[in-house]
């Protein structure tokens, strides 16, 4: 161990303040939630550790060393992460390594993105419904309510985000930095 490795190691397996063993209590408990909500459980771990990373960025030597699994893992974690928009991928400058960064207002753009699906999902339960024979059967009036409820869904959660970005602003948070 160098000496400023020494100067930053405090006991507990701290540094700068920094619990490591905490740290990784944490990306497992907020993975397991995650996953119990539905995300794929390697998916969950990679995109908690970008999260409680300090630059929210990650290459995937440091994904695959920090959760101690394969790189074949890393990978098909954030091929799922990118494929709902919850991370991007960048070339680190002067390197061949891609990092993998969480998007600036990630839960904002999570959610938009789900706003999309709600309006994709709303008009095929509204083709399905003269499909299954129209409103007045039991499978048409059913999902003639599913396309209601993903349309409501729709417009609240599209009021939701205003007013999330409106809150965002009387709130004692940095600003989003720029990408």
């Amino acid at each position: 161990m160098s000496s400023v490795d020494s100067e930053r190691e405090v006991p507990g397996g701290m540094a700068d303040g920094r619990d490591e063993d905490a740290v990784s209590r944490f990306v497992e408990r907020f993975a397991s939630e995650l996953a119990e909500a539905g995300m794929q459980r390697m998916a969950a771990r990679v995109f908690a550790a970008l999260l409680v990373s300090e630059t929210g960025s990650m290459t995937s030597a440091e994904l695959a060393s920090t959760l101690r699994i394969s790189p074949a893992a890393v990978s098909g974690a954030v091929r799922y992460l990118a494929q709902v928009n919850m991370v991007g991928r960048e070339r680190e400058p002067g390197s061949r390594r891609d990092r993998y960064v969480l998007h600036n207002e990630l839960w904002y753009e999570t959610f938009t993105n789900r706003d999309r699906i709600l309006t994709r999902w709303e008009q095929v339960m509204r083709d399905g419904v003269a499909s299954a024979g129209g409103p007045d059967t039991a499978a048409g009036a059913r999902m003639a309510e599913t396309a209601a409820f993903f349309a409501f869904l729709h417009g609240e959660l599209s009021q939701l985000m205003d007013r999330w970005r409106e809150h965002r602003t009387t709130l004692d948070l940095p600003p989003i930095p720029p990408r």
